[in-house]
């Protein structure tokens, strides 16, 4: 294969013609047909210098440095062709164009306008016609194959392309020559507009709706019979301008041509039969209907008809659909709308905003790629329209982020994106992000020759708002105070009033809820998901945005919030409860859906100085913080909660919450902080008489004591709290007591009690059904077993306890199993695995805040560095490590000192004690993230 051509390429483009139809005919001969066509395609090019970049299906993208070699290529490529005979489907006929340009090259793939102009001059040509633009002609000049010429065929508008392009066809003698007219769109009836911006992406959903109208069912099924396709989504969100792609991409199968009825600017619905009919170039005939002269028009006719922008006349235009599909056999009909026109044959697809990008944490370890980050859709249209409007914008590692988070914060929507983009005249990309708060404000002053519903936001919201009933216009409003997603269940208790005695409201019973609801799904302003067999429902932040707007202007937002943060305290009560039984991994999962909901319900009581059930809420969600490894959010909100609670709320209240924040401060590390707190609980539980609690105090402490190196305190603490457990019969509380002291053995060196004290634990744990309590007693028991040197029965107990923690989303669970199985691995002999499950504990360590783990990452990393005879980094970890450990008071485990006292002098050893000492230092002095950051670099 030659060389990449870089610089001005030619381009060569085949496919062959009809070939969708051969292969549903004669799907075993075209197998053959094709790998013949294939292979000599392929040869032909590769002889004549050309790069095969990309074959997709039957068609061959294809470089060349020289516009000569281009055209001798094409020409002895058809020449092979001719004499190519399959028996049962006879020659392939292959259409090739060729055109000559600048392209931007990546990772063996070219991009840019240069290849979309190429693909579009394919478009228009037939089987064995070879096409070259105006480019191509003047590049080749002089250097025309042998026995060739060039046929002028004029000036052609070509779909998706602003400038129209001049086209030759290339000649030669053993080649056919006459051919129809070029499918462009000045030679088929057609009043598609010029598009004058390029069309971005949906390349899937133009290849369905496109089968959909053209009949193509599943291979070997027989054809769809649908003959009305409606596209339904929000507005703003590209149905307008896909819907003319896809008539434009189709016209050239519709002989009679593809007409856009353009439906917007009507206001009333008896004049969308006029509308098609003017559209269409019919008059009105004296002594007829209207309606009889369009209908004996088009019956005969093949042709696509656009109806575009339905929703405010809709029940027009479902009759007069209904009444065109009846009469006429070969008409077919493309609807937009915001929602389905509702007739029979009618195939309703949903158009949803651009897919959204993702912006890799900088805490992954990995870098992200601009170049592929830009390859999102949602990306290259706000690009792209910048770019227009800013030449000399681009996508770089700088503001990457602030593009993804406008993408992000307009939900994907073309529209929103666009008028964001054209900010970027006067205001970085940073700037616009900041502001999409207020994106209505923001997102103004669009094309002022776009419908004014077009213009800005607000403006294409108020279309889809102004055509709801009051009812659901009500309803829309009140979904605002979701911050995420909702359940049914939620919106009949919030939303709802007439149950409720709000008579001054417009009424919405019960009842009503299910119906406005679907209506408004119906109508593309409600999004429904199916989450573990429940349906769940969300707005687009845009809609919820400006459904928030409405409901202040109504002053109804204190109303249906204050219901909001009520539902949501009652929902959060059983959440520590409901967490340690067996419905734990349903529990978590709803909690995660509602997160968003449970946070937004917090900030509000305290915002309006509700102090008490902003702290009852954060205290019933505390352990769902512990558990799902949110503590440095958890902690926050308990902190501010207890910070501004006046301490008149009930004393039950204000413990909980308490102890919740010492238990989240001790898994930060914050070992002061945690004992004043866990202290704190305890005495007020000791005046509450409550019992179970009184047990856990101690154990708390005793965790604290444990990681502060007093094992001494740590045991006696411990014993207490098991002791008050077995007084209660409490099974959970012996369970969780007998593992910790089980840990403390393992790590005083008593592995032989410790395998005694976990197992029982582990026992306990299985009979409760506890995943995570199981999954926590499989994780010391590990510990245990794998220093007593059974590996194997390590390494099952681990995956086991890996598996668990993954069912149940225990981010701080998953990081330290990962972190245990390096260690194993380390064991092992394979130090390669070991480091890789080591700085992925680390990155899940540091999103969690686990300063105490985030050492023992760090010690484990030093550690493999040994291993590598790297001992200037070996010994700039142990540092780093040592320095956050006094930092934050955690001595190293007695457990893990024989392996640091063995790899402390290999390092030391490697280096001169001068230097040794200096390098120290400097692992020493570094921040944590600076630590972080140079342990994730990539080992030898």
């Amino acid at each position: 294969m030659s060389a990449l051509p870089t610089g001005r390429v030619t381009f060569l483009f085949t496919d062959i013609e009809s070939s969708t139809k051969l292969w549903e005919q004669y799907p075993d001969a075209m197998k053959a047909a094709l790998a013949r066509h294939d292979m000599l395609l392929k040869h032909v090019f590769e002889a004549h210098q050309g790069y095969v970049f990309k074959t997709v299906g039957d068609a061959f993208c294809v470089a060349f440095a020289q516009a000569a070699d281009a055209l001798m290529a094409a020409v002895e490529a058809q020449r092979a062709l001719q004499v190519e005979e399959c028996a049962e489907i006879g020659r392939l006929r292959v259409r090739m164009a060729l055109h000559t340009g600048a392209a931007e090259e990546r990772d063996g793939d070219y991009l840019g306008p240069t290849l979309n102009r190429c693909a579009r001059l394919l478009s228009v040509a037939y089987g064995d016609q070879i096409l070259i633009s105006s480019a191509t002609q003047e590049r080749a000049h002089g250097h025309l194959p042998d026995k060739t010429g060039l046929r002028d065929l004029g000036e052609h508008r070509l779909r998706d392309l602003a400038k129209s392009e001049r086209v030759s066809q290339l000649l030669h003698p053993e080649l056919p020559r006459e051919f129809p007219a070029l499918k462009s769109l000045d030679f088929i009836p057609n009043n598609l507009p010029l598009q004058l911006t390029s069309f971005i992406g949906r390349e899937r959903e133009l290849n369905e709706i496109k089968n959909l109208i053209a009949g193509i069912g599943a291979k070997h099924a027989s054809p769809l019979q649908i003959r009305l396709v409606t596209l339904t989504g929000a507005g703003g969100c590209g149905k307008t301008r896909l819907s003319l792609q896809i008539g434009a991409d189709l016209i050239e199968e519709f002989s009679d041509g593809v007409w856009l009825i353009e439906l917007a600017s009507l206001s009333d619905p008896t004049l969308v039969l006029q509308a098609v009919a003017s559209s269409l170039g019919i008059r009105e005939q004296s002594g007829r209907s209207l309606t009889d002269t369009l209908l004996d028009y088009l019956q005969s006719k093949q042709l696509l008809l656009i109806l575009d922008n339905c929703e405010h006349v809709i029940s027009a235009c479902a009759q007069l659909a209904d009444a065109l599909l009846r009469r006429c056999p070969k008409l077919k009909i493309l609807a937009s709308s915001r929602e389905a026109l509702g007739i029979a044959g009618e195939s309703n697809y949903p158009i949803f905003p651009l897919p959204l990008p993702e912006m890799r944490p900088q805490s992954s370890g990995k870098t992200n790629s601009w170049s592929a980050l830009a390859q999102c859709e949602s990306v290259r249209l706000f690009v792209e329209r910048a770019t227009a409007v800013l030449p000399t914008f681009a996508i770089t590692a700088q503001n990457a982020s602030a593009v993804v988070q406008i993408c992000q914060r307009l939900d994907g929507i073309p529209l929103a994106i666009e008028l964001a983009a054209a900010r970027v005249k006067a205001l970085s990309v940073e700037q616009i992000a900041a502001r999409l708060d207020d994106c209505f404000r923001l997102l103004t002053g669009g094309n002022r020759a776009a419908l004014p519903r077009q213009q800005t936001l607000r403006a294409a919201m108020d279309w889809g708002y102004d055509l709801l009933t009051e009812p659901e216009r009500a309803l829309l409003r009140r979904l605002s105070v979701f911050a995420s997603g909702f359940t049914l269940d939620a919106v009949e208790a919030i939303c709802s009033d007439r149950a409720r005695g709000l008579s001054h409201l417009l009424g919405i019973s019960d009842s009503e809820v299910l119906d406005l609801l679907t209506n408004l799904v119906g109508k593309s302003l409600v999004l429904v998901e199916d989450r573990d067999q429940e349906m769940r429902y969300r707005l687009l932040e845009t809609v919820r945005q400006y459904a928030r707007d409405k409901l202040l202007e109504v002053n109804e937002s204190e109303i249906f919030r204050r219901r909001h943060r009520d539902y949501f305290l009652k929902f959060a009560e059983p959440t520590e409860a409901r967490l340690q039984g067996r419905e734990q991994e349903t529990w978590l999962r709803r909690l995660e859906r509602e997160h968003e909901n449970l946070r937004v319900a917090f900030d509000w009581s305290l915002a309006i100085g509700d102090t008490e059930a902003g702290l009852r809420l954060a205290g019933d969600l505390w352990f769902f913080w512990h558990v799902h490894g949110d503590w440095s959010e958890g902690r926050a909100y308990l902190e501010a909660a207890l910070a501004t609670s006046p301490g008149s709320e009930a004393k039950s209240v204000r413990a909980k919450a308490i102890h919740g924040a010492g238990v989240l401060a001790w898994r930060q590390g914050d070992y002061e902080r945690a004992t004043e707190l866990i202290q704190q609980s305890w005495a007020l539980y000791r005046e509450l008489g409550n019992r179970q609690q009184l047990a856990y105090c101690p154990n708390v402490l005793g965790l604290i004591a444990h990681h502060q190196g007093d094992d001494e305190r740590a045991v006696v603490l411990l014993e207490e709290s098991l002791r008050l457990f077995r007084e209660l019969g409490d099974k959970r509380g012996i369970a969780y007591a007998l593992n910790i002291l089980g840990l403390i053995a393992h790590r005083q060196g008593d592995n032989e009690r410790a395998a005694k004290l976990c197992e029982e634990g582990l026992a306990l744990r299985r009979e409760l059904e506890d995943k995570r309590g199981i999954a926590l007693a499989l994780r010391l028991l590990g510990g245990v077993v794998l220093h007593q040197g059974d590996l194997k029965r390590a390494a099952a107990l681990y995956k086991e306890c890996l598996g668990l923690f993954r069912e149940l989303g225990d981010k701080w669970g998953m990081a330290n199993t990962l972190w245990q199985l390096g260690r194993l691995a380390s064991y092992l002999g394979d130090q390669g695995q070991s480091s890789a499950l080591f700085k992925e504990s680390l990155v899940r360590q540091r999103e969690l805040g686990n300063k105490a783990d985030i050492a023992s990452c760090l010690e484990g990393l030093a550690g493999i560095a040994c291993a590598h005879k790297e001992m200037e980094r070996a010994l700039m970890l142990f540092g780093a490590a040592e320095a956050l450990r006094e930092q934050i008071g955690a001595p190293l485990p007695l457990a893990e000192r024989a392996d640091y006292d063995h790899q402390i002098p290999m390092a030391r050893a490697g280096l001169g004690e001068n230097q040794c000492a200096a390098v120290w230092a400097k692992g020493r002095a570094m921040t944590l993230e600076q630590a972080i950051e140079y342990a994730l670099k990539e080992d030898s």
